[in-house]
């Protein structure tokens, strides 16, 4: 009978206890709660282990702790796809795709992160619609695409918008600005986890807000992003860098950070 006195018991199976020979503890145990002080009932409850370290998060900054990895001045934590010196332009403090010179990339990797950045779409779109307005992306982990596009007023297929997760899941509403107007993306991204052998243990997941409004609710990713076909998980892979798109418009970055969890 004493297995009913475990701490996890539901309280129906303490009272059988009670009926047997241990009954004179279960009351002993009862009595003793009922004699505390409600400050005393209460300390039992209290967890003082772990201390949370401290973090300075100042309004408008980034957190003490966090990676930044674009600060307007330079893009010294970018490369070049393929390699060698990122290709971007760096003026007032932001970061342009210079259409045609391909895609940049961090040069550290990373696993499972809180992201930030900030985002602008060129303000002139005479002639453009679609796919064609402000198109980039947020690659997590060189692989995951978190669709940058000008979704502003400006119709496309749902799971190909901003803030869409490309070609898997559609926004929870559309929080678009207009073109030429800065706009931000909150990220707190899961990577997948691999077994020894390569295969898939868990998948990633992510959730995006979009101008501060949640979009992306902890959405499973369902493998790399494709524009042909279905995603999957074919490759098993680790750590990677975050990538971000050259899709042949002057889409503009700024304040760039990053948190590893």
């Amino acid at each position: 009978m004493m297995e009913y006195l475990r701490p996890f018991a539901p309280r129906g199976l303490m009272l059988i206890a009670c009926g047997s020979l241990v009954s004179m503890t279960c009351v002993a145990a009862d009595d003793v709660d009922q004699e505390l002080e409600p400050w005393q009932q209460a300390e039992k409850t209290e967890v003082w282990e772990p201390v949370p370290e401290s973090v300075q998060a100042p309004a408008g900054g980034e957190p003490s702790d966090a990676t930044v990895l674009f600060d307007g001045t330079n893009l010294d934590a970018w490369e070049a796809e393929d390699g060698g010196a990122a290709q971007w332009r760096v003026e007032n403090r932001a970061m342009t795709v210079k259409p045609g010179s391909g895609g940049i990339r961090t040069r550290e990797d990373f696993c499972d992160v809180q992201l930030h950045l900030e985002w602008r779409t060129p303000e002139d779109i005479a002639g453009m619609d679609g796919q064609d307005r402000g198109n980039s992306g947020v690659f997590l982990q060189e692989r995951y695409e978190i669709q940058v596009l000008d979704s502003y007023e400006n119709e496309t297929y749902p799971n190909g918008q901003a803030a869409s997760i490309y070609k898997q899941h559609i926004p929870l509403v559309n929080a678009s600005r207009p073109p030429g107007e800065w706009q931000s993306y909150d990220v707190i991204y899961t990577a997948p986890r691999f077994d020894d052998a390569g295969e898939l243990e868990s998948p990633a997941y992510v959730t995006v807000l979009h101008n501060g409004v949640l979009v992306q609710n902890h959405v499973e990713i369902q493998g790399t992003t494709e524009w042909i076909g279905a995603p999957s998980y074919d490759e098993a892979h680790g750590c990677a860098p975050l990538y971000l798109q050259d899709h042949d418009a002057a889409v503009s970055f700024r304040n760039i950070w990053i948190r590893e969890l």
